[in-house]
């Protein structure tokens, strides 16, 4: 369909974003450097996640067609193929081109033959001593087994000479004590990397053969494993596939320059894979030794300015936060407000109150040393009844959530996961505490982002905390259908998938389609491929609605095309920190309008396939606020890119001479609103001092 792209294509037009970021002038250099990284440490996971999904499907169901381009998984992969064969000059051009430009600072990545003599006899004294005795070199041919080349490690790879067909060399790069940056000086700013040092050593491990032919390769699997939960050993299968996926299948081979033809058909002969699955490259086929070189120099320029998160103009330090809460809703956006100083807050306080009697919670994603986790222990060893339901399946953070959900049951938490064959995404929290007589107050939590200290710093989400007890009934049906393995059907306010959510955002956006031209639907999402909300809007628009969508990432309509979406614009943003809140508009009438906030995109596996949490905003302070925010993040010209009609993103530089950066205006506003808050405590105290004084002298 002309208004409808394939996902997979559409994700690659995110990531080329994200590569144009290294690029951006206005980012310090490196900070540019640090995009490349992040740039390439997306494409590992596509290639693991997507292109491994693709792979499987390929050989399973082959003539499984893709709903909105009709592409077959290997016309897919044709194209994913090339469209990043095509990405590969600009994330090579924008890596060379800052690193020339870092030179000016003192840092140099020098290769061997660029090495002053004395830092090529140091080098081969370093070789000698300190990798040599650590790695070893392993011949293979068709009489000797191909070794297992880990998930993303480094290898060098070497041609060797033989009578008795194509003989190949791998050496493994990396040792438990080895440094991946080797400094030549300039306090490690003058450096070169191991992998370059092992290469043109490679001929030192195989003594007795001629190498005629050597590089760098680096192979990514597939990482698309799912189980259900069926069965008491769910954690032990978790963690056998866990395991498991470091094993799967290759689904792609990079490789450093050009190497021999017969030994490169030999490695992919051995991976079971083929030449369109090899990529050339002409940088580093591992960036994130990057982020080290970010350390070893502060100069001002060549990093963001620091913002670190303000404490909530909303919560006051002499209350708790629950008593607060019951006064009135309270909204908090990350990372320009703190996590620790509110929602961890909040939880440390009900675990040692003893009014509380019950906390309940999802997780997805924590962080390493998470403080959530710590506040549920201590709110069981202290008599409460906690209940946790920790998502086993969550990409990437499964052996974690595996061993916070063995520490949470040893402290004599409720542990329950997802129902079978689906994950449970939402992001909710229900604490219930006693008042006066036989008086229960609720506090529910409905936010966009995890519970994870770590990345509420770098990712833009909010959280609201309500004392409302239709959304806390709500919640606690939540809570009773996962622990009963089954799905909320009905709600009173929340919206909550795959039951109670895609059929009221229907529903809304047809209430808009009644009002014609007069009609608004917006939405901030990180993703949108759900077909039956597409198809959706494209009647809205046909009905002359106006829609505004803010899609960072995956965004399978296509904006503008004649007679379908011409009332649709698409933007995407990708700056510093990473757009993670989801927000859901319908109407433009304050009274009338709805407005939530929650943890779904518009993806069916959001919308269909998971559990999944949306609220309503109903304080008309909050709504405010957050149509303020949308109003603000449609009015980006410095990080927004705008989706043309024919599907492809341009900076949107509309009314350049006055630059608006959304990102760092929320957090000036974090900051202003401080500033007043304490500035308004100051007059309050002067005032009540003032008072007392005249109510001594008059007393005298």
């Amino acid at each position: 369909m002309d208004y409808m792209e394939n996902r997979e294509l559409s994700w690659l037009k995110f990531n080329k974003r994200v590569i144009e970021e290294a690029t951006a002038p206005e980012n310090p250099l490196l900070e540019r450097l640090a995009f490349s990284a992040i740039y390439q440490s997306n494409m590992d996971e596509f290639f693991m996640v997507r292109v491994g999904s693709l792979t499987d499907d390929a050989k399973e169901n082959s003539k499984k067609k893709d709903g909105k381009s009709g592409m077959t998984p290997a016309q897919q992969l044709d194209a994913v193929f090339t469209a990043v064969r095509r990405l590969q000059p600009l994330a090579e051009e924008a890596y060379k081109t800052n690193m020339i430009q870092l030179a000016k600072y003192g840092f140099q990545h020098v290769d061997f033959e660029s090495a002053a003599p004395e830092e090529q006899d140091f080098l081969e004294l370093y070789f000698k001593r300190e990798i040599k005795p650590f790695i070893s070199g392993i011949v293979v041919n068709d009489k000797l087994p191909f070794p297992f080349l880990k998930n993303k490690e480094l290898y060098a790879a070497v041609h060797i000479a033989s009578k008795k067909g194509t003989t190949v060399g791998i050496i493994p790069i990396g040792h438990e004590h080895s440094e991946r940056i080797i400094s030549l000086g300039n306090d490690g700013r003058r450096f070169i990397l191991e992998e370059e040092v092992v290469l043109h050593f490679a001929h030192l491990m195989f003594k007795g053969y001629k190498v005629q032919d050597r590089a760098i390769v680096r192979v990514t699997r597939n990482a698309d494993i799912m189980v259900n939960n069926k069965g008491s050993d769910f954690r032990d299968r978790m963690e056998q596939l866990v395991v498991k996926r470091n094993k799967l299948s290759a689904v792609r081979l990079e490789i450093t320059n050009e190497f021999s033809r017969d030994a490169l058909d030999y490695i992919c002969k051995k991976l079971k894979i083929g030449n369109v699955r090899v990529f050339n490259s002409h940088i580093p086929l591992d960036l994130s030794y990057l982020y080290r070189l970010q350390e070893l120099d502060s100069s001002p320029e060549l990093h963001f300015e620091p913002r670190l998160p303000r404490k909530s103009s909303m919560l006051a330090e002499n209350r708790s936060v629950f008593s607060q809460v019951k006064a009135k809703d309270i909204l908090l956006s990350y990372p320009f407000e703190s996590m620790t100083t509110s929602f961890i807050r909040l939880l440390e306080e009900s675990a040692a109150d003893p009014k509380v009697m019950s906390i309940k919670i999802t997780l997805y994603r924590l962080a390493r040393n998470s403080k959530v986790i710590g506040a549920l222990c201590t709110a069981a060893e202290n008599g409460k009844e906690v209940l946790v339901m920790i998502e086993l399946r969550a990409r990437f953070d499964e052996a974690n959530n595996i061993e916070w959900s063995k520490i949470l049951q040893k402290a004599g938490v409720k542990v329950i996961y997802g129902p079978e064959e689906f994950k449970a995404h939402s992001k909710l929290l229900l604490i219930k505490r006693r008042n006066t007589g036989d008086k229960i107050d609720y506090v529910t939590q409905i936010g966009t982002g995890n519970y994870n200290e770590k990345t509420s710093a770098i990712y833009t989400d909010l959280m609201l905390l309500t004392a409302d007890r239709e959304i806390a009934a709500d919640a606690e049906a939540v809570f009773d259908a996962l622990q009963n393995g089954c799905f909320v059907e009905h709600t009173n306010k929340l919206l909550v998938s795959p039951h109670a959510l895609r059929p009221q955002i229907i529903e809304m956006m047809d209430e808009e389609i009644q009002k014609g031209s007069d009609g608004y639907i917006a939405a901030k999402v990180n993703s949108l491929n759900d077909k039956v909300i597409i198809e959706k809007l494209v009647e809205a628009s046909q009905a002359g609605v106006k829609i505004e969508l803010i899609v960072r990432g995956v965004c399978c309509i296509i904006a503008g095309v004649e007679g379908y979406t011409e009332n649709i614009t698409v933007r995407s943003i990708v700056g510093r920190f990473l757009e993670h809140s989801r927000i859901f508009i319908f109407g433009k009438d304050e009274k009338s309008q709805k407005i939530y906030i929650g943890s779904a995109d518009y993806m069916s596996r959001n919308t269909v396939r998971r559990v999944e949490v949306a609220v309503p905003i109903e304080d008309e302070r909050l709504k405010r606020r957050i149509q303020e925010m949308f109003n603000v993040l449609m009015a980006d010209n410095v990080k927004a890119r705008v989706m043309l009609s024919d599907g492809t993103y341009v900076y949107d530089r509309h009314n350049a001479e006055n630059p608006v950066n959304s990102q760092e205006i929320f957090y000036q506003r974090a900051y202003e609103a401080l500033e007043k808050k304490a500035a308004k405590q100051e007059r309050v105290k002067n005032a009540r001092e003032k008072k007392i004084s005249k109510t001594k002298t008059a007393k005298k």
